[in-house]
């Protein structure tokens, strides 16, 4: 795998972990109704920390993505499906 499609691939995975980890320990904005649900931004995000959680996450996931992609655990070079060598 080349620098730039590790790294394309880092960002890609960085992004879809940070949505899945922004909703969590999340409340809403004290006084808010019950009814009407929430009202704006949560009241303490910790942005920070959520970062740091989807930096570790993404970097185990790209080292798993990246030991399977190096590997021959799947390889679409050979079997059935591939083209017969010149």
């Amino acid at each position: 795998m080349s620098p730039i499609t590790g790294t394309a691939m880092y960002i890609i995975i960085w992004w879809v972990v940070l949505f899945a980890v922004l909703p969590f320990g999340t409340r809403p904005v004290a006084g808010a109704d019950a009814e009407s649900g929430w009202r704006g931004a949560p009241e303490r995000p910790q942005l920070w920390k959520k970062a740091l959680a989807t930096t570790v996450v993404a970097a185990v996931v790209w080292l798993a993505c990246y030991l399977v992609i190096s590997s021959d655990w799947i390889s679409f070079r050979s079997g059935p499906w591939a083209l017969p060598p010149d």
